[in-house]
């Protein structure tokens, strides 16, 4: 069988301080239709990256309201995570020469996975391009309904290789429901009857993202070796070419040139499903060179979820200098400690930062520099936006609403319905975007749940 991931009981009545016992309420009458409804999570890894976040609160808060849950990881090796990170770049429009090996070993792990797939589910939620193909094998067995399937996309597709997207897409395609995180990241070449739209979020009681008194802020600092009384600037995400850490460290070069004292912080979470990654800290080890004010950090270091609360709140701006995105969770973590956040103007990331709001959108080394400065020149500004980013992410982008969210998914799903024609998005984004997007045809926008 595939592996089950043991999960902590959580109880959505916890989060009634945050959002409101009324919308506690609300949630927990939406369940009640598919009370004992079996629910399966697929993914590639129980830890590292925002998938596995989520999963670890979203399936414990489906189970407190009655739904049987569970989540479980599909099996790989070296060859199949290379292939995998490789589509995923792809995806996300970096130029990858395909083979007919990549191929194969991808088929070759979706076959095994469904082999081992085991147990009757009324619903499935596969995510990401690691899990696309099981379907394709079930169906062809008649051992599932692909109608109660869902895959779940996480990635911004709109710069995808042409040749590696005409792969995906049939099997992409068998799914009963295609979920994105924005109508922007929708491919028009899909069967856009089944597509629905379900926003990430975050955790506000995980211990990422919990308060911490500032003696523990500072014991954590201290341990490794930052100076609490000097400016911090942090980065928390992987090592990887999207996330541009070596862009990062060049704005922190032309930031220090204005303020000297400052510190540069990049926590990373280094996943087993990410070879990548390890080449990309070598480059940025590199990079950085003997630089003392600048900290590499990782998983491997004991920095954990505790460790990334810290560095976020004591930070005086976190970047996120990203140049593909399909949504971004460190960018709402941050603004949730009420942190501005200076980040790059791509994927979802315009959802959470508004631009001169909550933060600044850029789009170079030079821009990005410059708005830091400018915050670091002004904490009262900076503090304002944090303040105003809380609120952002306390309507929007919490954990809850992922939930109520899925809930409506299934019981369109249950009925035989369209995945979109009422789609669980409950973002205006003509309200969240300093500039309107596009509205398409297809996607509609519904405020009616909005906390």
């Amino acid at each position: 069988m595939l592996d089950l991931v043991p999960i902590q009981a959580k109880s959505l009545g916890d989060y009634g301080s945050v959002i409101g016992d009324d919308r506690v309420a609300r949630i927990r009458a939406a369940a009640e239709p598919l009370r004992d409804a079996r629910v399966l999570h697929l993914n590639a890894t129980a830890f590292g990256g925002g998938v596995a976040e989520i999963l670890a609160t979203l399936v414990p808060l489906m189970r407190d309201v009655g739904v049987q849950a569970e989540w479980r990881v599909i099996h790989g090796d070296d060859s199949f995570f290379k292939v995998t990170k490789s589509f995923h770049n792809a995806l996300q429009g970096m130029p990858i020469a395909w083979t007919a090996e990549m191929w194969q070993t991808w088929m070759q792990f979706s076959e095994l996975n469904a082999n081992l797939f085991d147990g009757e589910y009324d619903f499935v939620v596969a995510h990401d391009p690691q899990t696309a193909g099981m379907l394709s094998y079930l169906s062809e067995r008649g051992v599932v309904d692909p109608g109660r399937w869902t895959w779940r996309c996480h990635i911004d597709l709109t710069e995808a290789q042409p040749e590696v997207w005409d792969f995906l897409r049939p099997f992409v395609q068998l799914h009963g429901a295609i979920v994105f995180t924005m109508p922007q990241f929708v491919r028009e070449d899909l069967n856009l009857e089944r597509v629905a739209i379900i926003p990430p979020s975050i955790d506000p009681l995980s211990s990422k993202n919990v308060d911490l008194d500032s003696a523990g802020v500072t014991q954590i600092l201290e341990r490794y070796g930052v100076d609490p009384k000097r400016p911090i600037i942090t980065q928390v995400s992987r090592f990887d070419p999207w996330k541009d850490p070596l862009g990062v460290i060049d704005v922190y070069r032309e930031v220090k040139s204005e303020f000297p004292d400052v510190q540069l912080v990049m926590v990373a979470s280094m996943a087993h499903d990410d070879p990548e990654g390890w080449s990309y800290y070598e480059r940025t080890a590199r990079h950085a060179g003997e630089d003392e004010d600048i900290h590499l950090l990782s998983n491997l270091q004991g920095v954990g979820n505790w460790e990334v609360n810290a560095f976020q709140r004591a930070s005086d701006v976190v970047i996120q200098k990203s140049l593909r995105e399909g949504f971004g969770l460190v960018v709402a973590e941050a603004l949730w400690k009420g942190r501005p956040v200076v980040a790059g103007a791509v994927g979802g990331i315009p959802l959470q930062v508004l631009d001169g709001q909550t933060g600044f959108l850029v789009n170079s080394v030079e821009d990005c520099a410059d708005r830091v400065i400018e915050l670091l020149r002004s904490p009262s500004a900076a503090d304002q936006m944090g303040e105003s980013g809380r609120e952002h992410v306390r309507r929007w982008f919490l954990l809850p609403r992922n939930l109520e969210d899925y809930l409506s998914l299934f019981k369109k799903l249950a009925h035989g319905t369209a995945a979109c024609s009422v789609p669980p998005m409950s973002i205006d984004v003509d309200n969240v975007h300093s500039e309107p997007l596009p509205r398409s045809r297809y996607l509609l926008d519904s405020m009616s749940r909005a906390g």
